[in-house]
């Protein structure tokens, strides 16, 4: 969240024009002009009197007036500022929650991998946005892993989790390893693993090899070592990136800069290394971030914004973020309730 020394400088009047331009813009795009905004703002003031205020918030960077319109539209420090100061967020309407708790709030026999994605698909739906969801791969708990060796220096490990998925990585072998090798180290793994998560899975292995705990023979050691360094390899390569109801974001779209900025978007959205790691920022955080336009290097160039809540497991490990990106002319106040909500759910069907 910003720092909100703009928003102490300005009085209730101020306040009040403010919130009344920005809320002008997300319901209809368009500047909003005095006379306008006289018959509506819950004050009486002359046009004249809103003029000078519109003036000051112009000087502070708030407003600005596009081309020679003599309307005023909020800057993205603007919209900032209504964002983090002044936006009322309500909570979600029942029957919203309802729609959400009946698509993926019953688990029966589905895969991690197929509730991220109908959450996905369902939040892209409701914000008619474009839904994301970015998630650890191995959320699940293991069940058994196997070993298929595809030539003397490497071999196949297939991992096989509780909820049916499944997730194949390949590891090097040791030089001279004989066949039952692969076997003894399933054998081993299988032993140990059933029923944790990945991340609990190797920390016991480790702590296993570590103390000698762990009867295995010199080569067969090597190929559980290989297997967990594997397990180990870099953050993005293990995490699984969902992008629903791109098409969400064309709707609506009338004039060609319009079309030109989804275009963009959708470039950036093809760059997905950009969002993994935009997203993995955001799981440190404790409830909803936003980030609106320039904000962030992915979205500098198409204006975008992203809404995105962290989800946890039942030892509230965060294991991934979801959330939706579109315009900046997003309901804020609806959207918000509505990704914090589905985070919550997601991570209660994960545990």
């Amino acid at each position: 969240m910003r720092d909100l020394t703009d928003l102490a400088k300005l009085n209730e009047r101020s306040r009040t024009i403010l919130r009344q331009i920005v809320e002008s813009y997300l319901a209809t795009g368009e500047p909003v002009g005095s006379r306008n905004l006289a018959r509506v703002l819950p004050m009486s003031l002359s046009p004249a009197s809103i003029r000078n205020v519109m003036s000051d918030l112009e000087l502070l960077g708030l407003i600005h007036a596009p081309h020679t319109s003599a309307g005023r539209l909020p800057t993205q420090q603007g919209l900032r500022l209504f964002v983090d100061g002044l936006l009322e967020v309500g909570d979600l309407a029942d029957d919203e929650r309802r729609q959400i708790e009946a698509q993926i709030g019953i688990k029966r026999e589905k895969t991690v991998d197929q509730v991220l994605a109908e959450a996905g698909e369902m939040i892209s739906g409701l914000s008619h946005c474009a839904g994301v969801v970015l998630a650890e791969k191995q959320v699940a708990r293991l069940k058994h892993i196997e070993f298929v060796r595809l030539d003397p220096q490497r071999a196949l490990a297939v991992l096989v989790g509780e909820d049916g998925s499944v997730e194949n990585r390949v590891i090097a072998l040791p030089a001279g390893l004989p066949a039952n090798a692969l076997v003894e180290a399933a054998n081993y793994l299988n032993a140990t693993i059933g029923g944790l998560t990945i991340a609990e899975a190797r920390a016991r292995i480790e702590t296993e090899l570590t103390s000698a705990k762990a009867e295995l023979d010199g080569l067969t050691k090597k190929v559980v070592e290989a297997g967990l360094a594997e397990w180990s390899g870099a953050q993005d390569d293990r995490k699984s990136l969902i992008v629903r109801g791109q098409a969400n974001l064309l709707k609506d779209v009338t004039v060609a800069e319009d079309l030109d900025r989804i275009r963009q978007l959708f470039g950036d959205l093809e760059e997905k290394r950009e969002l993994v790691q935009l997203l993995g920022a955001s799981e440190n955080a404790q409830g909803v971030r936003i980030f609106i336009g320039s904000e962030n290097k992915l979205f500098s160039l198409s204006g975008s914004s992203l809404i995105v809540s962290p989800f946890h497991d039942q030892s509230r490990k965060v294991v991934g973020v979801l959330g939706v990106i579109g315009p900046t002319r997003l309901n804020y106040a609806r959207i918000i309730p509505m990704v914090d909500y589905t985070a919550k759910l997601v991570g209660r069907l994960l545990t």
